[in-house]
């Protein structure tokens, strides 16, 4: 291997993933040593810029993406994936969202190498499937729809630059989430650990936020418009698809 591939940023960002999760069974921030890593890998991945990975930042569009299939408004380089994890970056054009989605089981990492992402972050509820049979929606949901859907709560919301720190998401927090392109075209350096693999349980499901009103809400709650959420699995929505177009940047061999 071309000694600066052996030197690149990505590949050390990619070495130090395999050491962080190539025992899926210590992936918890409770271990220490796994923890360790993982500090080790969000530092690697803070250091990551799109010169190191030799993509040139794309223009301010003259309009947001049409609603058309002309082009997709997202795209997908891939550089490398193993069992343990995967590796990508993700461009989004003007207007562009990855719509509300989980990744079940596994740790995602986006570090933005240019332009501005808004990632807002959900959480589940636990709470039994019955928990809905008192609530309202409009317009009112079949019965089938109501067994599916779940609590949640609205985690946080951040806006991320290439100077922020990454953004982790772990299996049991923020592991729903939304990522909307803000103020132009951007992109983002994307770990999943470990990747999808539907036959093994880790398939990617859409979702939808509902907002309602128990029979028990106060007057000021529903007065304000405000009331509990509730997310509902969905088909991937019309308007969202991703293509894929060639990774320019040094590759990555372990």
């Amino acid at each position: 291997m071309p000694r600066d591939n052996m030197t690149s940023t990505v590949q050390r960002v990619a070495k130090q993933a395999l050491t962080t999760f190539r025992t899926p069974s210590v992936a918890s921030e409770h271990n220490k040593v796994f923890s360790e890593n993982l500090s080790k890998l969000k530092a690697l991945l803070s250091e990551v810029r799109a010169a190191d990975l030799k993509i040139v930042p794309r223009s301010i569009e003259s309009s947001p993406i049409p609603p058309s299939r002309i082009a997709p408004p997202v795209t997908y380089m891939h550089i490398y994936q193993s069992d343990a994890f995967s590796i990508g970056v993700f461009l989004l054009k003007t207007g562009a969202s990855i719509p509300l989605h989980d990744h079940p089981g596994m740790y995602g990492m986006l570090k933005v190498i240019y332009g501005k992402v808004r990632i807002s972050c959900f959480d589940r509820l636990d709470k039994p499937r019955d928990g809905a049979s008192g609530v309202q929606f409009n317009p009112p949901l079949m019965p089938f729809q109501r067994s599916s859907l779940r609590p949640t709560v609205l985690k946080s919301v951040g806006e991320y630059t290439e100077e922020s720190s990454p953004c982790v998401l772990s299996p049991q927090k923020d592991n729903i989430h939304q990522i909307d392109a803000v103020d132009g075209p951007t992109a983002f350096l994307d770990i999943l650990a470990p990747p999808y693999d539907p036959d093994d349980g880790r398939d990617c499901h859409y979702y939808k936020i509902l907002h309602a009103h128990s029979e028990a809400a106060d007057r000021k709650n529903e007065a304000q418009g405000q009331g509990d959420l509730w997310l509902m699995e969905t088909p991937q929505p019309n308007e969202f698809w991703c293509g894929g177009e060639p990774y320019p940047g040094p590759n990555v061999s372990l």
